[in-house]
């Protein structure tokens, strides 16, 4: 995995140094640098594939027409070597950006349907004097752009753009509100003005001064029903070829297991096409609300990996927070990253590169907001009672407590429908317009089915802007590579092309993922209720890290930037210290904006 920048105007090799040194941490094992005229490309590079020298980015096509900077894997790269071959390329290294570049003279920007990977990319075509960028189909690897003082720029963190002497910082409020309303900032937004996300599916053209965009691929649904039997044998062809694409490495490889279904289905089947033990990792807490270790040791010793565990402390966290807000370069209010950063620095000690098992709840409606979206109609009924509970509840700081999920539920209730599963999942809104983006989604997507839309409207934004850029901000801030095999693109296509109801079955989730895996994984395993990521933030607040949030949302920090109302932002503190009420989402999108304004806005 590696990090890429990169300019078309103003610019030079000191210049592309500060941006591509921003990046370190994606790429520690080398640097490279191309400088032509206003055209600067810059390279760090984490070594996964081909480690020797003739790997080095940026490269160039044989006659130096083509200069490339590449973020990611493609793992069907030897296929499409093989086919190039045939048409007279040669080839000197074993990596796959060498047939990028082939495969860009030959098809042009056609190409890029031909990939299957992660990948960001980054071209310049020195004949048409053109810039190309292109990002892959589900967004696994970042790409943000600007265009400013008649100068492109292109990084995979904002911070190499930040490092551009062009570039202005200048906070949208619009994004800013999308922000408090999402827990993230929603593509092709970013917190700037004037500064995008390229989005996933798109490949983008910067010439004679013009942007020009273009998707090369988008999800597509059907109604396929047919025989179980038959989907099931075709569904796990279809999984385990991606996983075994996904063990292809030149470094040493391990699993992330979480206990839970998915990370449980991804270890078996990598550690079915493995020669030896899996090295499979794991975090552990203390509360006990939040624990699910000994779920991860039981598949560890079924399927007879090699498994790590650490624990996750209220300290580790405390000295952990100050690091997240360096490579949370845009605020990102999923509090999961804390233990993902952890997870991911821990694996590194022992492997380069990891499988997870991001996706599965997306395709195979996974979330307890589905089961919410089928009893809908009750709960609607039942919302004066829901109103009466919520106040009659106790106050709790465990994980997904009653009175949690009853205030979550009742933001759902009141929105449009195809609002209703923002609201469940972030902060309460008021104001609508901020929900534009899903508008636009929910217009773009080709189907009438009100399941294929939700997908559809998760797989486009908690997926693409919340649980993948977690990951990957994490695991990159450690320098480990992630991969995820239920985000293979043709797996993609395969189960959008099932009927809803393999998904769901009544209030059965992963109905289709829980038959393929109820003869091969434990059964409290496979059915046991999904518990997430978390992290035991609201008693950590109260307790251990009360003085941190009180600090860092102190009213004279506050007060700087006028962004918030510091009386307010004291009621949520006072409010929560006092255990009256629960308020861990608010008060963290907030603690993680001020110390994400506190490092990139001096």
């Amino acid at each position: 995995m590696c990090g890429i920048a990169g300019y078309v105007g103003k610019g030079g090799r000191d210049t592309l140094q500060k941006m591509t040194d921003a990046m370190i941490h994606r790429g520690p094992d080398d640097s490279g640098f191309f400088v032509q005229g206003n055209v600067g490309f810059g390279h760090r590079r984490l070594s996964i594939i081909d480690l020797s020298p003739l790997g080095h980015q940026p490269m160039l096509s044989p006659d130096g027409n083509i200069v490339i900077v590449f973020n990611g894997e493609i793992y069907n790269f030897q296929t499409i070597r093989h086919e190039l071959e045939q048409k007279g390329y040669s080839f000197k290294s074993g990596s796959d950006t060498e047939v990028i570049i082939a495969a860009y003279t030959e098809y042009g920007t056609g190409c890029f349907e031909k990939f299957n990977g992660m990948f960001a990319i980054g071209l310049y075509d020195k004949p048409k004097d053109r810039l190309v960028l292109a990002r892959d189909r589900l967004g696994k690897k970042p790409l943000y752009w600007s265009l400013m003082d008649n100068t492109f720029l292109f990084g995979s963190e904002l911070k190499s753009l930040m490092r551009h002497p062009s570039f202005q910082k200048e906070i949208d409020p619009v994004s800013l509100q999308k922000y408090f309303a999402y827990d993230y900032v929603p593509t092709p937004h970013t917190i700037f003005k004037q500064t995008y996300k390229l989005e996933p599916g798109h490949y983008l053209v910067y010439e004679h001064g013009e942007v020009k965009k273009e998707t090369f691929w988008d999800i597509h649904f059907g109604e396929r029903k047919g025989n179980k039997k038959a989907i099931l044998t075709e569904m796990e062809e279809r999984l385990e070829k991606a996983v075994v694409s996904r063990l292809v490495s030149d470094v040493p490889l391990g699993v992330f297991l979480s206990g839970g279904l998915d990370s449980s289905t991804i270890c078996y089947y990598a550690q079915k096409n493995s020669s030896r033990p899996m090295e499979t990792f794991s975090i552990a807490f203390e509360e006990k609300s939040f624990d699910e270790s000994s779920y991860a040791r039981s598949v560890a010793k079924l399927l007879g990996t090699n498994h790590h565990e650490e624990r996750l402390t209220a300290k580790d966290a405390l000295d952990l927070i100050p690091r997240i807000a360096e490579f949370l370069d845009e605020p990102m209010a999923d509090y999961s990253v804390i233990p993902t950063y952890l997870l991911s620095r821990f694996t590194k000690k022992h492997v380069t590169v990891a499988l997870g098992g991001d996706g599965g709840d997306e395709l195979f409606f996974g979330y307890p907001t589905f089961q919410a979206e089928r009893l809908f109609p009750l709960l609607k009924a039942g919302t004066p009672i829901l109103k009466i509970m919520e106040k009659f509840l106790p106050v709790s700081q465990t994980h997904f407590n009653a009175r949690f999920k009853i205030h979550q539920l009742l933001q759902g209730l009141v929105v449009p429908e195809k609002y209703r599963h923002h609201a469940w999942m972030g902060n309460s809104v008021e104001d609508m317009s901020v929900f534009e983006d899903i508008d636009r989604y929910w217009g773009n997507v080709r189907s009438e089915n009100q399941w294929n839309r939700l997908v559809y409207l998760y797989m486009k934004t908690y997926l693409m802007d919340q649980v993948l850029v977690k990951v990957d901000r994490a695991s990159m801030a450690a320098s480990l590579e992630v991969r995820a095999p239920f985000l293979d693109y043709e797996f993609v296509d395969f189960v959008s092309s099932l009927s809803y109801t393999h998904k769901i079955h009544g209030l059965t989730t992963k109905y289709l993922l829980k038959e393929l895996m109820k003869d091969k994984l434990p059964r409290e395993i496979v059915y046991r209720k999904k518990q997430g990521f978390g992290v035991p933030l609201s008693s950590w607040f109260a307790g251990e890290l009360k003085s941190f949030v009180q600090e860092t949302l102190a009213p004279k920090k506050i007060r700087t930037h006028g962004l918030f109302n510091s009386d307010m932002t004291q009621k949520l503190i006072a409010e929560h210290m006092n255990k009256k009420a629960d308020h861990r989402k608010k008060l963290w999108s907030l603690i993680v904006f001020q110390r994400w304004h506190d490092k990139w806005m001096v």
